[in-house]
């Protein structure tokens, strides 16, 4: 597989409730699988073909669900990229815009001092601002929190597909801008 098709199978796909609600953002290649299992229909396309052996699918830009999900609470796993998401990538301390590789992730209260590996202790870190912090507290180090880290919400969620669907035209009348 070359590199271009790999990058379409990685694009992200909205994704809507029965309801037409937004409720999450999923891979081309995730929703490729829910379209062929039944369990969502594509709403909008991207211009784009997947192709196989024997069949050709236009890639999905909006998926909808079949059925009507319940989502009583939307919480997400804790992890790097989802730290990175939260934070829009930018460093909290500075709020320059980074690529994920050039961006770590910073105990606001150091492990060494008790800090635990939570949503309300991570925050995204540029290299510089990280090495000067060390393992200190952000007022030890002069570095003020540009945002207080929180966990990741149905709002946070929510703001993320907004922001997400500023370059994709076809989400904007399902996002309520």
């Amino acid at each position: 597989m070359s590199d271009p098709d790999k990058r379409v199978l990685q694009a992200p796909v909205l994704v809507l409730n029965a309801s037409y609600e937004p409720i999450n953002i999923t891979p081309v290649r995730r929703a490729v699988v829910l379209i062929f299992k039944g369990v969502a229909t594509t709403e909008e396309e991207d211009g784009s073909y997947l192709h196989s052996c024997r069949a050709m699918l236009r890639v999905p830009s909006v998926i909808r669900l079949r059925e009507f999900r319940h989502i009583l609470r939307q919480t997400r796993a804790l992890s790097r990229k989802n730290i990175l998401l939260r934070d829009r990538y930018s460093c909290q301390f500075c709020g320059r815009a980074f690529p994920a590789a050039e961006l770590t992730l910073d105990h606001v209260i150091p492990r060494s001092r008790g800090g635990k590996t939570d949503w309300d202790n991570l925050v995204a870190c540029c290299q510089s601002c990280n090495n000067h912090k060390g393992d200190r507290l952000p007022e030890e180090a002069g570095l003020k929190l540009l945002r207080a880290p929180r966990p990741f919400t149905l709002h946070t969620s929510r703001q993320l597909m907004r922001l997400m669907g500023k370059s994709d035209e076809r989400w904007r009348k399902y996002l309520f801008y």
